[in-house]
């Protein structure tokens, strides 16, 4: 999916694409879980499988060597999904471990998840996500 960086961006902060997520998206590290968290859904929404790699840990279910097979499934989700809205419910910060609890407006229904994310060497990664 193609954006405008004018266009309001897909995480639903009320920004402007360009002053959210793209940052992110062209390689600036988000400061915290929030932001990443956030920049993750955009990357989801928008197709961009190897953003959505290189933010995931090693030790996420999802994290696999066989990166043709991944990016595959990503973009297999992203092209099959409508991305309709996100409300983050609760942010748990600490210096290297951090909760975010959202919710994902999906065309398929919502998703409500508390997400991990650890800190390692100055980079945020998504490490597990819990449904609720």
């Amino acid at each position: 999916m193609k954006i405008s960086l004018n266009s309001t961006c897909p995480c639903h902060s009320g920004k402007k694409y360009k002053h959210c997520c793209l940052p992110y998206h062209k390689g600036i590290l988000p400061s915290n879980a929030q932001k990443l968290m956030r920049s993750r859904y955009s990357a989801f929404a928008l197709g961009l499988s190897e953003y959505i790699m290189t933010t995931t840990h090693p030790d996420n279910t999802d994290f696999t060597e066989d990166l043709t097979h991944w990016k595959e499934s990503i973009l297999e989700f992203s092209d099959s999904t409508r991305f309709n809205g996100l409300k983050i419910v609760e942010v748990i910060d600490g210096e290297t471990e951090a909760f975010v609890t959202f919710e994902a407006l999906l065309d398929r229904g919502i998703l409500k998840e508390k997400s991990r994310f650890l800190k390692i060497k100055g980079k945020w990664l998504y490490e597990s996500g819990e449904f609720i």
